[in-house]
């Protein structure tokens, strides 16, 4: 049975600040980032199933996108855990989405969250193979399986 790769498009607003950065990213702005999802399976050979020759349903795979990585990073402020923490107080008390996380909120280092989120979920079946992750048009990085 062949392997096919399928691979689903997202998008999404998010803004953060890298901490003791030495360029100005160390300022808080944001991006619109671009996320390729790509995924890796045999296609189900089940013609009593609705999922009959899918590896994954697209509108599953945007589901599960959504859940673990959309609905939290989507017009957040992501910020490095080891901020300020009477600034991250601060920000909280005046905006709704400050999320914190435990590294520098790189879009190497998100590959790495979002992928660790993902591959919980997925079917047994299903391997996440590569997430691309484009900070601007000409700005991208790869994680891959």
């Amino acid at each position: 049975m062949s392997i096919i790769k399928i691979t689903k498009q997202f998008s999404f607003e998010m803004a953060h600040a890298l901490r003791n950065y030495d360029g100005l990213c160390r300022n808080i702005h944001g991006h619109s980032y671009k996320m390729d999802i790509t995924l890796a399976g045999q296609p189900l050979q089940d013609e009593s199933s609705p999922k009959n020759g899918m590896v994954m349903d697209f509108g599953d795979l945007k589901r599960l996108v959504n859940e673990e990585v959309i609905s939290l990073l989507d017009h957040a402020l992501v910020l490095n855990a080891k901020t300020d923490a009477q600034l991250i107080d601060t920000l909280k008390q005046n905006y709704e989405k400050i999320v914190t996380v435990d590294f520098q909120p790189t879009t190497e280092n998100l590959l790495i969250f979002i992928s660790e989120k993902l591959k919980k979920r997925l079917p047994v079946a299903v391997k996440l193979c590569r997430i691309r992750l484009r900070e601007t048009d000409t700005s991208y990085a790869d994680w891959e399986e």
